[in-house]
């Protein structure tokens, strides 16, 4: 379980067709082999580690589900370490499970920040709710406004400055995990409330 507050930029160093490794420093020192971490907002376990740099093995599943297929050498990837029972939840409730990948349908900057649009698959749009959570590559944020076919978020300097979403351009993929509540919901209504 993470929370979408990232803790670092890491940089892909290598990307196979099985294998990702990213170049990192922070999240790497109580990473070892067989953890957890979130990377792009896709829960990948370490299969090895050094000081400067964890390896991933990438499954079909991952690489048809994320946007990892598009990284390539040198691009930046948000990383985040999982929650611990003593953490503080600053964002929201992140499985790191992706649930599809969306598309930058515009950028625009602002005197006090930027704002995002991001066209969603359209089975992921009944999750979308105004002022209702969202993780965008692993950021957690909060829908700001919804339209016909995608929805945007305000981005604080902060957040431009410490995660990837500040390089962000029209026609990015970016993996797009819903809020896991609404599923849950979602299900129980379907089956009747019962």
């Amino acid at each position: 379980m993470f929370t979408g507050i990232v803790e670092e930029r890491g940089v892909v160093r290598e990307l196979g067709l099985t294998r990702l490794v990213v170049g990192c420093r922070t999240v790497n020192r109580d990473s070892d082999e067989g953890a957890s971490v979130a990377v792009n907002g896709c829960c990948l376990t370490v299969v090895e580690r050094a000081d400067d740099y964890l390896s991933f093995d990438l499954s079909e599943e991952t690489l048809r589900r994320t946007s990892f297929g598009r990284l390539v050498e040198s691009d930046p990837v948000n990383l985040e370490r999982p929650l611990t029972l003593s953490s503080r939840l600053g964002g929201h409730l992140v499985q790191g499970h992706v649930d599809g990948v969306g598309e930058v349908a515009a950028f625009e900057h602002a005197p006090d920040g930027a704002r995002l649009m991001v066209a969603p698959p359209i089975d992921l749009s009944r999750y979308l709710v105004d002022k209702g959570s969202i993780t965008i590559d692993g950021v957690s944020l909060t829908v700001a406004a919804l339209q016909e076919g995608a929805f945007s978020v305000a981005l604080i300097p902060h957040t431009l400055n410490a995660t990837t979403l500040g390089s962000t351009r029209i026609g990015d993929p970016v993996n797009l995990e819903v809020d896991v509540i609404a599923k849950y919901v979602e299900a129980l209504l379907r089956r009747g409330g019962t």
